[in-house]
């Protein structure tokens, strides 16, 4: 696969925006103005969804019910409700339906959680779950706030016919039930990939993906489940249809312990020396993942091989977290960045950004660093011929979700008035010492 470095001329890039938000609220008293979904051309995203019942007032009084909690079904399935609830009208709002669902994103507090989700998530897709990614993290922004969700489809239309792919070699839990492939005109769409044996007996982890017992130096176990994940799931995934690792062009990979970056990077340079993704690296609670033991979960999106769509490397000029690691991919009509966080060549936490010890409160590192940020996401943005105003799915990560106000300031500054369509979340750390936010973004590309 040939991959492009450089972009076509184009004309001007407008800074308005060409998304249309959905259901659009602002949540008071901080003039939050949130989309709880948005249009984008033929694609519809649902980010940050929560029990909420009209978006603006904390979780549904009926998901709580603090004064009889054990009057009717389990909590958590009265939320999970809610959320499904809300995701159908926003689809409804953007011309799709739950049938055209290509992926879906979840975020819990614990484990206790997800036998009442997943129990809602199959009525609400009748058998047909798209490729899911589930993992645990720390605080949500909503006080009783147990899940936070994510949903990405495609309006219906010729040539976008959405096919699921069920392969025998990647064996998926019958209480979770989706799809590990799915397929949808020239985009390819890779469910989260974790070291969980692939034959139960064996596991939980899988015997390649596990130290020797009784062996101190018998490999490095971020680099002996990150090999796992890679070639016994993510090669046997995008072979299902004929693609490669060369095609990919979206990863979000979730560690529970930042001080397995280094090491992950090593094997991932090595399986991608030619052709790196967009690559985000997501911290999470301990235990994060579906075993305990497990210290990665991988999720991939793909364009097709010998499709028309092809995956084109944005150099902006800007510094990455990590060596190796590419800006942003454009595939099509969509930009995807990979984790930005506010850093100077080297990947240091730019001198800019830091806040004076001698002088504390003079200052907000989570403003900083986010002003910081979205400069240089307008910067990829312009390269790839488009604009941050386009932006169709923010996730913000943040050591202390306090700072999530401060922080979205900065973007009305930058995108005066506008609806976003953002989750915010706790993380335990980030890869960058001092750094207090990161952002994964997706932008459209009209």
């Amino acid at each position: 696969m040939k991959v492009r470095t450089d972009m076509p001329k184009k004309k001007a890039v407008s800074l308005r925006s060409a998304v249309t938000p959905l259901l659009p609220v602002t949540i008071q008293p901080g003039d939050i103005r949130y989309a709880p979904g948005v249009r984008a051309g033929r694609w519809v995203f649902a980010t940050g969804h929560k029990g909420t019942a009209d978006f603006i007032s904390g979780m549904a009084p009926d998901v709580t019910n603090e004064a009889a909690p054990r009057h009717s079904v389990p909590r958590f399935k009265k939320e999970a409700r809610r959320i499904f609830a809300n995701f159908a009208k926003v689809l409804k709002a953007g011309g799709a339906d739950r049938k055209h669902v290509v992926r879906v994103d979840q975020y819990y507090t614990g484990g206790h959680v997800v036998d009442a989700y997943h129990e809602v998530r199959r009525e609400f897709f009748a058998g047909h779950i798209p490729p899911s990614t589930s993992n645990l993290h720390q605080r949500f922004l909503l006080t009783g706030q147990d899940m936070e969700v994510q949903l990405m489809a495609v309006v219906p239309g010729k040539g976008f016919d959405v096919v699921q792919h069920r392969p025998a070699n990647l064996p998926v839990h019958a209480s979770s039930g989706y799809s590990p492939v799915l397929t949808c005109g020239d985009y390819v769409f890779v469910a989260g990939q974790t070291s969980e044996a692939l034959k139960t007996e064996e596991g939980p982890l899988d015997p390649a993906a596990r130290m020797p017992a009784g062996h101190l130096w018998k490999g490095t176990p971020i680099k002996l489940e990150t090999e796992f994940v890679i070639e016994r799931k993510m090669k046997p995934a995008l072979a299902t249809i004929g693609n490669t690792l060369a095609d990919v062009v979206k990863a979000q990979v979730y560690l529970r312990d930042v001080n397995d970056i280094p090491a992950f990077n090593e094997v991932w340079a090595k399986h991608f020396r030619k052709a790196p993704p967009a690559t985000t690296i997501i911290t999470t609670s301990t235990p994060g993942f579906i075993c305990e033991q497990g210290r990665i979960e991988i999720n991939i999106i793909s364009v097709r091989r010998g499709g028309r769509t092809k995956k084109q490397v944005i150099d902006a000029g800007v510094p990455t977290a990590y060596d190796g690691h590419v800006q942003a991919i454009r595939a099509g009509d969509l930009l995807f960045l990979s984790g930005l966080m506010a850093v100077e060549a080297g990947g240091a936490l730019a001198p800019q950004t830091r806040i004076d010890p001698r002088q504390p409160h003079f200052g907000s590192a989570a403003q900083l660093q986010m002003e910081h940020m979205l400069a240089q996401a307008e910067r990829i943005c312009r390269k790839a011929g488009t604009t941050l105003a386009n932006a169709v799915r923010v996730q913000q990560f943040h050591t202390d979700l306090a700072d999530f106000n401060g922080a979205y300031q900065v973007w009305q500054q930058h995108l005066p008035g506008q609806h976003l369509p953002f989750s915010a979340i706790e993380v335990p750390a980030l890869g960058v010492p001092g750094a207090v936010v990161m952002l994964d973004l997706w932008v459209y590309v009209p």
